[in-house]
């Protein structure tokens, strides 16, 4: 008997997978992501009569065809890392459906373990099962289970148990006998020759069976053929592909899965049995009101209102604790140096790193809010029927229909916008979706917004101006999508089995899991990266220091103040005066400010000076700051967006063009550093998010210069 066994756990997605590996492997599991793909990677451990059992939740997945990402990383966890058993989760409701991943499985010869999952709900639309028969013909231990209930675990690990044994002792590699699948005398002479020739030159024979290879080179499988450097086996598959598509009329492809089908078929009529007339389900009661063209997308925005809602409104208490805390914390810190004294220890550890974590930390309440939403949501069935209801709008612009739930979370917040860009099964979609996200206008860009808006426009047009941004937001966001897909994402639409599972009640410790793991994963990886560049920006805002004789100055200035005023509210005044000219001489000094006034001529077109060149630095860490760092440079103080003296200055110094344009660049700009770390994580890759934070500000750059020259030709300047 093995004393430990690697277990694989593949289905198709809404199969009930991970309800499964919850329930094997409870809390002893962890979440990561497979080497060079944003696919994630979960592991869990359990023991069961004695043997040590390592699962691993591989991606959900329709075929092992090369389609998708998440085809791709399960197709090859099983090829190159030969785990001791594969379990294949069906759902049994939906039994010929899924059991095409099964058939390729057979085909693979790999120890194979089905798990007919939801039984109940089959037995209750009346369906029986002759499971000894169809065993034969899958070659496989058949486990009836219902996932949500733990039904049928232990009957699962004694399976797979006996199935790895049974393939140990076999001798033949893990595989255990197979029964091969005959495609017909079309198909069979050409599947033939071509085995043949793969034999003959041994090409990948170490990692796949010829047979298998040959059948995956006739359905053109793109990742095999990018293996194959051997022009004449190359040639001998486009050869019998280009024939059989002659005699059939049909691609290879087609014609390949038509005998698979056709043989799953078989099987059913044969093993399953109907003992009641199939009738409509309460979910097709649901569907022809939830999936209707009249109330379909009406639900879906109350729906996703609520989501939003959740996200945002319920988060925002906690959000504020976390914010107290950290300024308690702060607050704490500092009273570990002596009043009054200037450290540059104390300034790292206040400004840098407890305010870098804490803009890290604040954001996890949505995360958790926003992933417990849509773990309900997947859970319950109804994100495949979101996704049916908008994808005809959304497949106009590039984007497939369940990249519209990111971008209205993107109105709240961009990270976790991001984050939920993993409810899309192909990598392209989800790029671009990740691209255009920021262009929605989160709730950092609106104390900006509240800022200029009521220093330059009249209260008439305030309703009005705050519109007329966030719908610029969505038309860029439009535009950028359709170019993206015709340009640097450009290809052709990735098939894509858009299936409506029934509605099931959510397990409280799957919807809990879910939700946790996601946002121990922003902790854990994206907090990392916020901390470094919070620490970055505090460095450029701090070096270097105002040079000796301007701070003896501005303190020759106070103590006269304090010699000729005496103590009370006028003096206290004058001094704050004076702090704010020495906050701004500093910030002038620095590598922000000068960088600011390097900038000057590049931000002249826009009709930005250095000042607000300053701030948008600042701003990079968050958007927010932006109106902080105003306050500073117009010696003001530490100002907020309800800030009468910072707008009386803007009034003063800038036209009505100008303050849209600073709206303009804001909306469309780099996205700030926690998106920018988040995009990083989630696409894998620095390219994208460098990427996103360049050709947003490029963007932003074209836009607001064109704007505010347009402005001036008109008059507004």
């Amino acid at each position: 008997m093995k004393p430990k066994i690697t277990v694989a756990l593949a289905g198709n997605p809404n199969s009930g997978k991970t309800t499964i590996f919850n329930e094997l492997t409870g809390a002893r599991q962890h979440v990561g992501n497979y080497p060079g793909v944003t696919v994630e990677h979960k592991e869990g451990f359990c023991r069961h009569d004695g043997v040590s059992l390592k699962i691993v939740d591989l991606p959900g997945t329709y075929s092992l065809s090369a389609y998708s990402a998440e085809e791709l990383v399960a197709r090859n966890f099983i090829v190159n890392e030969k785990p001791d058993v594969v379990v294949d989760i069906i759902d049994a409701s939906n039994l010929e459906r899924n059991l095409y991943l099964a058939v390729q499985l057979r085909e693979l010869g790999v120890p194979l373990v089905l798990v007919f999952n939801m039984s109940d709900v089959a037995r209750a639309r009346g369906f029986q099962f002759d499971l000894e028969k169809l065993s034969r013909f899958f070659g496989a231990r058949i486990v009836e289970t219902v996932g949500n209930r733990g039904s049928g675990m232990k009957e699962l690990l004694t399976a797979v148990i006996e199935t790895a044994n049974t393939a140990e002792k076999s001798g033949k590699s893990g595989k255990p006998f197979i029964r091969q699948m005959d495609y017909g005398r079309e198909l069979e002479p050409e599947i033939a020759r071509l085995e043949e020739l793969i034999r003959e030159r041994g090409v990948l024979r170490k990692h796949f069976d010829a047979r298998w290879l040959a059948l995956k080179l006739l359905e053109n499988d793109q990742e095999l053929l990018t293996q194959i450097e051997d022009q004449e086996i190359r040639a001998q598959a486009r050869e019998s592909a280009s024939r059989i598509e002659e005699i059939l009329g049909e691609s290879a492809e087609t014609a390949i899965a038509g005998a698979r089908y056709g043989f799953i078929s078989g099987a059913c009529q044969e093993a399953v049995r109907s003992t009641i007339e199939i009738r409509h389900t309460i979910s097709d009661r649901i569907d022809s009101v939830v999936t209707s063209r009249i109330f379909g997308l009406p639900l879906f925005l109350a729906l996703m209102y609520l989501v939003f809602q959740l996200t945002f409104t319920l988060g925002n208490p906690f959000m504020d604790w976390i914010d107290g805390f950290f300024g308690w914390l702060g607050e704490t810190v500092v009273g570990f140096w002596p009043a009054g004294s200037e450290s540059l220890l104390q300034s790292l550890v206040v400004d840098g790193i407890i305010g870098g974590v804490g803009g890290v930390i604040i954001f996890l309440p949505n995360i958790l809010l926003l992933f417990l939403a849509i773990a309900i949501l997947e859970d319950s069935g109804y994100m495949a029927r979101a996704a049916f209801i908008m994808d005809r709008l959304m497949h106009k612009i590039g984007l497939h229909g369940k990249s519209f739930i990111p971008m209205l979370i993107g109105f709240g917040c961009s990270v976790p916008a991001i984050m939920a860009t993993r409810t899309l099964e192909n990598r392209r979609d989800r790029l671009v979706t990740m691209m255009v996200v920021p262009l929605m206008s989160c709730g950092a860009r609106l104390p900006i917004y509240a800022l200029i808006i009521p220093a330059f426009f009249p209260q008439a047009w305030h309703a009005p101006m705050l519109w007329t941004i966030y719908m610029i937001g969505i038309g860029l966001a439009i535009l950028c999508a359709k170019l993206l897909r015709l340009t640097v994402l450009k290809g052709e639409s990735v098939p894509f089995v858009m299936e409506l599972p029934p509605y099931r009640l959510p397990t409280i410790k799957g919807i809990l899991i879910h939700m946790w793991e996601r946002g121990w994963l922003y902790l854990k990886k994206a907090g990392t990266v916020i901390l470094g560049i919070s620490i970055l920006l505090w460095a450029m805002t701090s070096f270097p220091e105002l040079p000796a004789a301007q701070k003896q100055h501005f303190s020759r200035q106070r103590q006269e103040l304090q010699q000729r005023l005496p103590a009370g509210e006028a003096l206290a005044e004058r001094l704050a005066e004076i702090d704010n000219r020495e906050n701004e001489a500093a910030l002038r000094n620095s590598f922000a400010g000068r960088i600011g006034q390097t900038l000057a001529p590049i931000l002249k077109p826009m009709g930005f000076d250095w000042k607000i060149g300053t701030a948008l630095i600042g701003a990079f860490a968050a958007k927010e700051v932006f109106v902080a760092q105003m306050g500073i440079v117009y010696a003001v103080g530490e100002a907020d967006e309800e800030s009468e003296t910072l707008r009386a200055k803007l009034t003063r110094t800038y036209t009505p063009l100008i303050g849209f344009c600073i709206m303009l660049f804001c909306l469309i700009s780099a996205p700030c550093m926690a998106t920018i770390a988040i995009t990083r994580r989630e696409s894998n890759s620095w390219k994208w998010a460098l990427f996103q934070l360049g050709g947003l500000t490029t963007l932003a750059y074209l836009v607001t210069t064109a704007v505010y020259q347009a402005g001036l030709l008109c008059g507004l300047g």
